[in-house]
């Protein structure tokens, strides 16, 4: 069977792709934009399946929700009708929806619409929290217990989530592939349900930190997201992933089934689990502001130009 995947170099398409024999690989680093029809239907040709995994959680430049969830969505349609693509399974987000005032949930849930009224055979996956090496999750929060003695955590209640090893989610991307989930939407999520304050705590203490937990409110949290989006290369945490921690990531919305038993996520948030996560990377640093990258390009602009007098 020959599988493409678009977003194929992020977290979860670079996950798939190792599990698979010379999949298609579709991303802006491979030379193919989301939205380019022709491009998509090129890569396409001769290929059973696509594993729409493209998205973002942020909104950077030209790479708004709007163009890449929906538009880049609705160009891996029309290229998928265009070279015969058999079956799309498409990854989105557990709690995904219409009219609820974020640009995030809302174009994913219009590119799971877009899926839907396709014509092509599909499972859309709607997915909890993810976490494996080179995640958002395990990996921000290890760099901020090691860089601060404080730790914000979202609100005064206890949000719950299921996160989901990226093992299992990457079983159940492929069981979708190959035709095993009957049903066109599932909600895929972790075998264990815990407190975010809970998680945030037993990474913190497979990290070797006991930082001092603080409960901010949730408009802080958010002040934080803009903040960091602003500053850093990689956010501390995103505005659309602080709408997520505010709601809790342990049910899915609107109400899905998930996975059939046999493909369903079966590892608990485990101590072993997450020091597999865990990153190599120290600390945040100055690395990680988006000013040391201008400040690189100037010096590299300014070496050049030496060279050139």
């Amino acid at each position: 069977m020959r599988i493409a995947i678009t977003g194929g170099t992020g977290f979860v398409g670079r996950n798939v792709a190792a599990r698979l024999d010379s999949p298609v690989i579709i991303s802006r680093r491979t030379g193919i934009d989301v939205d380019d029809v022709d491009a998509l239907a090129a890569a396409f040709e001769g290929c059973d399946a696509v594993i729409h995994a493209a998205g973002i959680n942020r909104e950077i430049g030209t790479q708004t929700f709007q163009r890449v969830h929906v538009e880049g969505t609705r160009a891996v349609v029309e290229a998928a009708q265009r070279a015969g693509v058999k079956r799309i399974v498409m990854v989105s987000f557990l709690r995904a929806r219409p009219d609820c005032g974020s640009g995030y949930h809302e174009t994913k849930w219009a590119a799971e619409e877009l899926i839907r009224g396709s014509g092509i055979p599909h499972t859309i996956l709607k997915a909890s929290m993810i976490y494996g090496p080179g995640d958002h999750m395990v990996d921000h929060v290890t760099r901020a217990v090691r860089s601060w003695p404080v730790f914000g955590t979202v609100g005064f209640g206890q949000r719950m989530v299921r996160p989901v090893p990226i093992a299992d989610f990457v079983d159940v991307v492929l069981a979708a592939v190959e035709g095993r989930i009957a049903e066109p939407t599932v909600a895929v999520m972790g075998a264990e349900e815990l407190s975010l304050s809970d998680a945030v705590r037993r990474v913190a203490k497979v990290a070797g930190k006991r930082p001092l937990f603080v409960p901010l409110p949730v408009w802080a949290i958010k002040l934080l997201a803009q903040v960091t989006e602003w500053t850093m290369k990689v956010p501390l945490v995103a505005k659309a992933q602080a709408r997520m921690l505010d709601e809790g990531v342990n049910e899915a919305l609107p109400w899905v089934p998930e996975p059939p038993l046999e493909v369903r996520p079966k590892h608990p948030f485990s101590e072993e689990n997450i020091r597999e996560a865990l990153p190599e990377a120290g600390a945040f640093g100055w690395h990680d502001l988006r000013v040391s990258g201008w400040c690189a390009a100037r010096r590299g602009g300014a070496r050049v130009l030496a060279a050139q007098a």
